[in-house]
């Protein structure tokens, strides 16, 4: 079996991606900071020596605070994920970066194709796009993974925002005017396994929870899930809800590599919540 690093270990997908390949029989280690520092290259040197496949999961993922600190975003999402890719080329192994759709216009009325033109709206799009090129140009070797609407076990997400409300409030507001596609950490480790198992070829992947909906549409489902009423979730408009950072109004993924390379795609989105229900909501009534 192969000799895995991951990078940002710690964090909702690390954790996960981590044990899944664990799971399966393989060999991994865990790298976070202050282990790793992926601003510094002498760390990410050392740290992916003697592996196979190094998986950038760490980034600066904090949209909204971008608008204001982009240089700050951009020295993770993008110088950082530079010197891990450089390190990894130089290590001779291959790297599997995660991106986001954020990179895409956001405009759209059809799933975006991974070679649509990236045209980010947002300060994060902007450094996740520039990671995005920086990685493929230092090290040819390279999945750049693109996800969305991410949510697990082991980190802050919707699902758990939505939960805390419905015990807090007999209603509340979700934005209707925004479409993607939930993915749930545990599909989405599964998905990168696939690709790196299959020999895959490198370039642009999507992986993202099949179908679409709104986060108004994600937030009724967890609240089916909980056992309750979703007539307690209210459709809200993104001028309802005005927030620092611009949000695709679309950004439905496509996902016809998996196909075209014979590859099963990650499950549709609400078989992923159900299935996901007990983890993220232990003790729930439903």
């Amino acid at each position: 079996m192969a000799r895995w690093l991951v990078a940002g270990a710690a964090g909702m997908l690390g954790t996960d991606l981590s044990t899944v390949l664990e799971e399966a029989g393989h060999a991994v280690t865990r790298a976070d900071l202050p282990g790793l520092d992926i601003l510094d290259p002498a760390s990410c040197a050392a740290a992916v020596a003697g592996h196979d496949v190094v998986v950038n999961c760490a980034a600066y993922t904090a949209v909204d605070a971008a608008e204001a600190d982009e240089a700050a975003a951009f020295a993770v999402n993008a110088v950082g994920a530079a010197h891990l890719a450089r390190a990894v080329d130089a290590a001779g192994a291959s790297l599997v970066h995660l991106s986001t759709d954020y990179v895409v216009a956001g405009g759209g009325t059809e799933p975006y194709p991974a070679d649509a033109p990236v045209a980010p709206a947002s300060a994060y799009g902007r450094t996740k796009a520039a990671g995005e090129w920086a990685v493929r140009a230092e090290c040819p070797r390279t999945w750049v993974v693109r996800t969305a609407w991410l949510y697990g076990a082991h980190g802050r997400s919707i699902p758990a925002t939505v939960a805390r409300l419905a015990a807090e409030r007999e209603t509340f507001g979700f934005v209707a005017d925004q479409v993607g596609q939930p993915t749930w950490t545990v599909d989405l480790a599964h998905g990168i396994r696939r690709i790196v198992e299959a020999g895959a070829p490198h370039g642009i992947w999507h992986a993202t929870g099949g179908g679409q909906t709104s986060w108004y549409g994600l937030a009724q489902a967890v609240v089916e899930e909980l056992g309750l009423d979703p007539a307690r979730v209210r459709p809200l408009t993104t001028e309802d809800y005005p927030l620092p950072a611009p949000r695709p109004a679309y950004s439905v993924l496509a996902h016809d590599m998996w196909a075209e390379h014979g590859l099963e795609p990650l499950p549709h989105w609400r078989d992923a919540l159900h299935r996901a229900a007990p983890a993220l909501f232990p003790g729930a009534a439903g």
